[in-house]
């Protein structure tokens, strides 16, 4: 993350006696102390303040995003996003000690009115990061499906909705927000096993299509933003194998070394956000910055 940026020491060097008589705020022995620099920004090329918005915002991944962007000193205020998020325990010690620089907004990305309701308590003022972290590969009713005989259509519903189409729609609700002549991510996390060209194991069929997706998705909207929105980056992001509950009953096999904490994971990806430019919208990039087949 970026350092914290110190003013520099007041010089103690004598002023002539014009420049004694001009100024009234220092001493004649003092000279003024030199302006500070900006905050450095999360965004790359953003003159102001920025303003995020995280979903799955409660836990793992999306968890460690908020709390890095409340630690970075050019983030004025983060949106966390997530069906319990005004319960959440850990989201709550962080309103403590961060106070109005965090809203936390109980919502299901995948319902309208929903997504209606973030973009109203978000406000009128730009959004300037978008960072999608909410995603479902299993839950109480639902595991990645091993064969053919295993597809279930409620099932595919379920994960489409949340992993490909909830991103896509929150966006469109969060048109006004997103400005044109100021720099704007949005971040997807997508996965390695959404790549078409890779996949050489099969299985995971919902998962699988619906990263795809996802990335299809995100592609096209890249495209348009060239247009509509020129300053504009979207990318989607495989933050590699962390230690989340998403993956947490597939870990057997993974090396202790390629296995990621959140807050290792949050720091990579942020750091890859912060150097984005326009030109690298519509990429598809792993968690240290290679590129990822379609």
């Amino acid at each position: 993350m970026a350092a914290m940026s110190f003013a520099r020491p007041v010089s103690h060097r004598r002023l002539p006696n014009a420049s004694c008589r001009a100024s009234r705020a220092y001493p004649c022995s003092m000279s003024p102390p030199p302006p500070t620099s900006p905050a450095p920004s999360p965004i790359a090329g953003l003159q102001v303040p920025a303003h995020a918005l995280v979903t799955g915002a409660s836990s793992g991944i999306g968890l460690a995003v908020v709390d890095a962007l409340l630690q970075h000193p050019g983030m004025a205020r983060v949106v966390a996003v997530s069906r319990s998020a005004e319960h959440s325990p850990a989201l709550v010690a962080l309103a403590s000690r961060h106070g109005q620089r965090l809203l936390q907004v109980s919502a299901d990305v995948t319902a309208a009115d929903d997504r209606a309701r973030i973009a109203a308590r978000c406000g009128p003022g730009p959004l300037h990061l978008l960072f999608n972290a909410a995603g479902m590969l299993h839950g109480p009713d639902l595991a990645p499906e091993k064969s053919l005989a295993s597809l279930d259509a409620d099932a595919l519903a379920s994960v489409f909705a949340l992993n490909a189409f909830a991103p896509i729609l929150l966006v469109q609700a969060l048109a006004a927000q997103l400005p044109r002549d100021q720099p704007v991510v949005l971040a997807a996390l997508s996965a390695r096993v959404g790549s078409i060209g890779d996949n050489r194991l099969g299985g995971w069929y919902a998962y699988r299509a619906s990263k795809a997706a996802l990335n299809q998705l995100l592609r096209t909207l890249a495209v348009e933003w060239r247009r509509s929105h020129p300053q504009a980056t979207c990318v989607l992001l495989h933050p590699g194998t962390v230690d989340t509950p998403l993956s947490r009953p597939f870990q057997a096999r993974v090396p202790a070394a390629q296995l990621f904490t959140p807050q290792h994971a949050a720091s990579q990806l942020l750091g890859i956000v912060a150097g984005l430019t326009p030109a690298d919208s519509g990429n598809f990039l792993a968690w240290d910055g290679s590129a990822i087949p379609w």
